[in-house]
C-alpha cells in the first residue's frame, strides 16, 4: 500500500511555477529522499503533503487522507520537521518536548520509549534553552519533538541543511534506525552524497521531477561516456572544453572537469585527441569514471533543458 500519492500536483505563486505536473507515489515503510537545489520546489511539495499550502491542480493523499479534506485526522498521524528550527527557543529542551506531547495529548513519561535513542543524546542537556543549542543538537529535539506523538510517517524538510558533518551522519543513523521499525520517512536535501541514505530518490529541478528511481539505477541510467579532466589552470581548461564543437556537457567537479560528448562511446583515443591542443601547453590527467548521482542530475536536467 501506498503512503503517499501524488497525481498531477502543480502549484504557483504569482508567475513562479514552483510545483509542474508532480505525479509520485511512496509506499508504506519507504526512505525516499526529494532532492534539488535551492527553488527547486521541495518545501512546497513537502508543506503540500502535510496540509499546509494547498495544490493549484491535481490530488493528494497521504495515509489514504487528503490533506485538505481531512486535514485535523492526517496531522495526528504524521511528523513534521521544517526546514528552518521553529521550536520555541526561550523553552528548554524538555518543556519544549513536554509541549509538544501534550498538543497531541500524551506525555513524555508515556512516549519516552519512542524518543529514546534520540532523546538521550540531548538529555544531559535538557534544562538548557533550545535557543542555545548546536545545529547538531537543535535537529534532535526538533526530531525528538516530531516522534513524540508516535507518527505514522515522517516528513523532514532539508533537516541537515547546515549541521556540521559528524552530526548529518548522526542524523541520518537516526532515520534509518527509525525506518528499520517501519516508518515511513520523506525527507528532502539539496546535498547529492544523501542520496545513497534512502531506498528512492526523486530529482527535482524548477518544479519538475526528472527522474524516480534507486539512486543506483538513476546512475546506471547515464548514457554517455564520462572524463574526468584535471590541469593546473582549471578555467583555462573549461574554457578550451566548452570551444569543443562536439562537446555535450562540461561541468566543475571539486578540482577535476568532467567532460561528456555529442558522441556517447567516445574512446580514450579520441578524448586524448580533442586534448591534444591543450596538452601542448599545460600538464593534464584524464581517466574515465563511472557517473554519480551528480553527474546523472547534471545531465538530465541538461536534457530536460534541451
Amino acid at each position: 500500500m501506498d503512503a503517499i500519492q501524488i497525481q498531477g500536483v502543480s502549484k504557483s505563486f504569482g508567475t513562479t511555477r514552483a510545483l509542474d505536473e508532480i505525479t509520485l507515489s511512496v509506499p508504506e515503510g519507504e526512505l525516499f529522499g526529494l532532492i534539488g537545489p535551492d527553488g527547486a520546489g521541495k518545501t512546497t511539495l513537502i508543506r503540500i503533503l502535510t496540509s499546509l499550502l494547498y495544490p493549484a491542480t491535481g490530488s493528494v493523499h497521504v495515509l489514504g487522507l487528503d490533506p485538505v479534506a481531512a486535514f485535523r485526522q492526517l496531522r495526528k498521524k504524521l511528523g513534521y520537521m521544517p526546514g528552518r528550527f521553529s521550536l520555541y527557543q526561550d523553552l528548554t529542551v524538555e518543556e519544549n518536548i513536554r509541549l509538544f506531547a501534550s498538543i497531541f495529548e500524551t506525555t513524555l513519561e508515556k512516549n519516552y520509549v519512542l524518543i529514546r535513542d534520540i532523546y538521550q543524546q540531548i538529555e544531559p542537556f535538557k534544562n538548557r534553552k533550545a535557543g542555545a543549542l548546536s545545529g547538531g543538537m537543535k535537529q534532535k529535539l526538533a526530531l525528538s519533538c516530531a516522534m513524540i506523538h508516535k507518527p505514522d510517517i515522517l516528513f523532514l524538510d532539508e533537516p541537515t541543511t547546515g549541521v556540521d558533518p559528524v552530526s548529518r551522519k548522526e542524523f541520518w543513523d537516526m532515520l534509518h534506525a527509525l525506518n528499520r521499525d517501519g516508518l515511513t520517512i520523506f525527507v528532502s536535501t539539496p546535498y547529492m552524497d544523501e542520496a545513497d541514505r534512502c531506498h528512492r530518490v526523486g530529482l527535482i529541478q524548477e518544479g519538475r521531477l526528472l527522474a524516480v528511481d534507486t539512486p543506483a539505477a538513476i546512475s546506471h541510467g547515464f548514457d554517455h561516456q564520462l572524463f574526468a579532466i584535471q590541469s593546473s589552470d582549471k578555467f583555462g581548461l573549461i574554457r578550451y572544453l566548452r570551444a569543443i564543437p562536439s562537446h555535450r556537457s562540461v561541468f566543475s567537479f571539486g578540482s577535476e572537469i568532467h567532460y561528456t560528448d555529442k558522441n556517447p562511446n567516445l574512446t580514450a583515443s579520441q578524448m586524448e585527441e580533442l586534448l591534444s591542443a591543450w596538452k601542448a601547453n599545460h600538464p593534464t590527467t584524464t581517466r574515465k569514471i563511472n557517473p554519480g548521482i551528480e553527474d546523472s542530475f547534471m545531465s538530465l536536467m541538461l536534457d530536460e533543458r534541451n
